[in-house]
């Protein structure tokens, strides 16, 4: 464990002015503070003492932080405003554009990107002056130059900043799931029909003393399925999974899309059922109680054991005749790999279609080297990315082809080889 060192604070008007700024700071990262919070965080200051880093980061934290989606802002935006003398350094680096052609060996996460637009609120940012060479041009990331709209739609939701995430979730509002209706061996009655209904002519001719005068036809009857959203909230999902939910209360107060009932599900080490929150039509208000609900927010990940409950305790209730079942994971399960198999291969067994969406997939080249994607992925019928507006939409037009396996033949030849 890292031992902290006694925090130098300044003296009590400067500590209020720097919790004040550090609070708007925070929100403008999308942390939900009001006035009331930030006189609050003073005065639990004052109570509890700054003699050390760490009590002063959780005193905070109580007083600021209400949601786990937010818990790596804070932390990101604490560090760098209270222990990191060269914040503004480093925040002017994570938002300065590629120089020299030089590219990012590894893009900023969503945390410390938000952060840095929140502290460098106001600053002007330029472009470096670089000694020009023989033989070398300056490249500038142009992308803002481009269609706001469309650069978001292949955009990883990792890298989003909080503008960013916002337009994307309007945008993933008016995204629609449709789904073909599914023709059941029942039949109707249809004058239009390409059938005939020998039963109901024969019952006819029966009322008319035996005389056949008209042929009876029939059609098919047309059912629709239910669709069944697994998500993994666990610490690498966390952020894809927020988007995801955002795209699944779109799904589920859509009129008209086809579905018969849309059940969400969220896992991580324990499984949760959150069908009732989406069906609420605020979208905030369905998120908010859908987060107070799973209790597993950025936890670790027991995929087998979590989808072993699903099987036992919902599969019957929900799936029925025809469910459509998207599972949204990484694959990195720290489970037996023998009962996530087993797991996998009856909720196989039960759906109409297994569709797994792994942001994993982002990456060029990505091979199926974890134990827990190796195991999960004969089991599926569709294997497709989903860290994108980009994606979703490709899964929207995809979703009623039977034929569609996505990227699942590419790596299951990579796993014989």
């Amino acid at each position: 464990m890292v031992e902290f060192q006694t925090l130098e604070i300044p003296e009590f008007p400067k500590l209020t002015h720097n919790i004040t700024w550090f609070a708007r700071a925070l929100r403008k990262a999308g942390l939900p503070i009001g006035s009331g919070r930030v006189i609050a965080a003073i005065e639990a200051v004052r109570v509890a003492g700054f003699s050390k880093r760490e009590d002063f980061f959780w005193t905070l934290h109580a007083c600021f932080v209400s949601r786990p989606e937010h818990r790596a802002v804070f932390a990101q935006i604490f560090r760098l405003y209270w222990r990191d003398p060269k914040f503004l350094e480093h925040m002017m680096a994570m938002l300065m554009p590629a120089v020299g052609g030089v590219q990012e060996e590894r893009a900023a996460n969503a945390g410390a990107k938000r952060a840095a637009e929140a502290l460098l609120d106001g600053v002007q940012r330029e472009i470096p002056d670089v000694p020009e060479q023989e033989g070398s041009e300056i490249e500038i990331d142009s992308s803002l130059t481009t269609s706001t709209e469309e650069r978001l739609r292949t955009l990883d939701f990792e890298q989003m900043n909080t503008e960013e995430v916002a337009a994307a979730k309007r945008m993933l509002a008016r995204l629609k799931l449709p789904v073909q209706p599914i023709l059941s061996r029942r039949s109707k009655m249809d004058a239009m029909g390409r059938h005939a209904d020998w039963r109901r002519t024969m019952r006819q001719a029966m009322r008319q003393g035996g005389d056949l005068q008209k042929l009876a036809r029939k059609s098919p009857r047309i059912r629709w399925p239910n669709l069944i959203i697994l998500c993994d909230i666990s610490g690498s999902m966390s952020h894809y999974s927020r988007m995801v939910l955002h795209f699944l209360h779109a799904v589920a107060n859509q009129k008209g899309a086809g579905w018969a009932k849309v059940y969400g599900f969220t896992f991580g080490t324990q499984l949760t059922n959150i069908s009732r929150h989406i069906a609420t039509r605020d979208v905030d208000a369905a998120l908010a109680a859908a987060g107070s609900e799973a209790q597993d927010w950025e936890g670790g990940t027991r995929i087998g054991d979590c989808l072993h409950a699903f099987n036992r305790d919902w599969s019957r209730r929900v799936m029925g005749q025809g469910a459509v079942v998207l599972l949204i994971t990484d694959g990195l399960d720290r489970g037996e790999p023998s009962q996530l198999g087993q797991a996998m291969r009856r909720l196989h067994l039960s759906s109409r279609r297994l569709i797994w969406l792994n942001p994993l997939l982002r990456w060029d080249g990505f091979l199926p080297k974890a134990q827990g994607i190796r195991t999960m992925l004969p089991e599926v019928d569709s294997f497709r990315a989903g860290h994108s507006i980009a994606t979703l939409e490709q899964l929207a037009k995809e979703i009623s082809r039977p034929d569609d396996v996505g990227e699942k033949h590419r790596l299951m030849a990579a796993l014989g080889e």
